[in-house]
């Protein structure tokens, strides 16, 4: 028998074309958007040579099964927390007090799943130099416990300087927690880990397990970076750790990023956050601190942690709540542009109410497949009159909203679709005129350093570099 004959290859070719259809009705029926179906349905009965495996890998999005174990997991963990008597200031007078901006997000109080709460002192931490200073000196401080959780950890300076601090605290016997994402943090030998553990540092990395196929799916990953020290010092923000954060490394330096620096009630509920992520990892809660006293007449903050087992698009209402909520202004900067339609709907629709709306990129790629998406969607908002600028200097990874002359929001999410219902995020709303005018200051010393794009740089564009933005806005909704 010929096994190389062109019958075989006809039949590998209609097994091909029949999985590729299979996988295609699979997408139909459990992509979560519209256009996602359609970009995975006609690849994968077109080109499925190409797709299937890349399918395997990015395209199950859905996954029931994870999300229903990281929902019951949620569930245990409350259930733990409230047999701690969790969240006493809920009864006591640190809840919201009233507010006319906070209550232009008429969404926000149900769609974060945690309280807004008064007396909280926030500071601003501008690039990598003030934002590590400021982790480790807190570290350095602790006497009873440290949360620390970053999407990306390297094994370099940056790195190690966080692994000689946790092990040093580790010794003195504070209780320390460090978790990272195991697809993040791909790069991160066992030899920078064993360390840890043999000093007693309790390490996790987190990963979504669901059956044996979802060893080769990247999707679920934690992107929230927080850090908590013994319930009084809450960090968070778009920094990870690694040397290119510090701005260290070429081409993509100088770095430009931003973190917050938080005491105050709302620090437990970034521990909340924490514990969820920590109990999926180990199902067992890490400690949970409350402090006696907080901040007066500080600012309101909510906690927005979102994720793909809510029960909403968390992230993504959060954007679309936030700009339909602006009267006079909505600046956002963002690494990434690939808004879903329900976004840019409410961006145009801000535009026609006469609201000044500024979107910040970065000028580098990072990711060039996503650049290009971002920069075709780019040109779309200019051409509906959102003013878009490209930052200059280096490498734009901050994700901050400023919303009229009161709402901010910093965290890790971006603008785009894996933010919105793939990725684990947590942004921080502060509701503080003067808390939003250091934002609005920061803000302008980076248009400063921006160009503004103009509505003719679209038709100036080469028509290969147009096939190619188009290409990659296809496939835009499973970046």
């Amino acid at each position: 028998m010929d096994y190389f004959g062109p019958h075989v290859f006809g039949y590998l070719i209609a097994l091909i074309h029949s999985l590729g259809t299979i996988a295609a009705i699979h997408a139909v029926l459990t992509v979560r958007t519209a256009q996602g179906s359609i970009a995975w349905a006609l690849s994968l009965v077109f080109i499925p040579y190409l797709t299937l495996i890349p399918y395997l890998v990015f395209g199950r999005s859905t996954f029931d099964a994870y999300i229903k174990a990281r929902r019951q997991a949620n569930e245990e963990m409350r259930k733990a927390i409230a047999d701690l008597n969790w969240r006493p200031w809920v009864e006591e007078a640190l809840t919201a007090r009233a507010s006319r901006a906070y209550g232009a997000l008429r969404a926000m109080p149900k769609l974060g799943l945690m309280p807004c709460l008064a007396n909280n002192e926030v500071r601003l931490l501008i690039n990598g130099q003030a934002t590590f200073e400021s982790i480790f000196d807190a570290i350095r401080s602790a006497r009873e416990a440290v949360l620390v959780q970053f999407f990306i950890i390297h094994d370099d300076q940056l790195g190690r300087r966080l692994q000689t601090l946790l092990m040093e605290k580790a010794a003195e016997g504070v209780a320390v927690y460090l978790l990272y994402d195991r697809i993040g943090s791909h790069t991160l030998p066992h030899s920078y880990v064993q360390p840890l553990l043999d000093t007693g540092v309790q390490v996790k990395a987190f990963a979504t397990r669901s059956g044996w196929l979802n060893r080769f799916q990247v999707n679920f990953r934690n992107h929230r970076k927080i850090v908590v020290v013994d319930g009084v010092i809450g960090f968070v923000g778009g920094h990870n750790v690694g040397d290119e954060y510090m701005g260290a490394k070429q081409p993509l330096s100088p770095w430009r990023d931003t973190h917050v620096h938080i005491r105050g009630p709302v620090v437990a509920c970034l521990q909340e956050s924490f514990a969820e992520d920590w109990f999926w990892a180990a199902r067992e809660l890490p400690p949970l601190i409350l402090p006696d006293t907080f901040p007066e007449d500080g600012v309101l903050c909510q906690l927005l942690a979102s994720g793909p087992a809510d029960p909403y698009e968390t992230c993504s209402l959060f954007f679309v709540e936030a700009i339909h909520a602006a009267e006079e202004r909505v600046w956002i900067t963002s690494p990434y542009f690939i808004p879903d339609e329900a976004v840019f709907a409410a961006l145009r629709l801000a535009v026609l109410r006469g609201v000044d709306v500024r979107i910040l990129l970065p000028s580098r790629p990072d990711h060039r497949i996503v650049y290009a998406a971002s920069s075709l969607y780019a040109f779309e908002a200019v051409r509906a009159g959102v003013r878009v600028f490209r930052y200059q200097p280096g490498f734009l990874h901050q994700k901050v909203v400023l919303i009229d002359s009161e709402i901010t929001a910093i965290g890790s999410a971006n603008l785009d679709n894996r933010s919105f219902r793939l990725n684990f995020e947590v942004m921080l709303l502060t509701v503080d005129s003067d808390f939003a005018a250091e934002v609005e200051h920061m803000l302008n010393d980076d248009f400063a350093l921006a160009r503004e794009i103009a509505k003719e740089e679209s038709q100036q564009t080469h028509r290969l570099q147009q096939l190619g933005m188009r290409v990659a806005r296809l496939i835009s909704p499973i970046l």
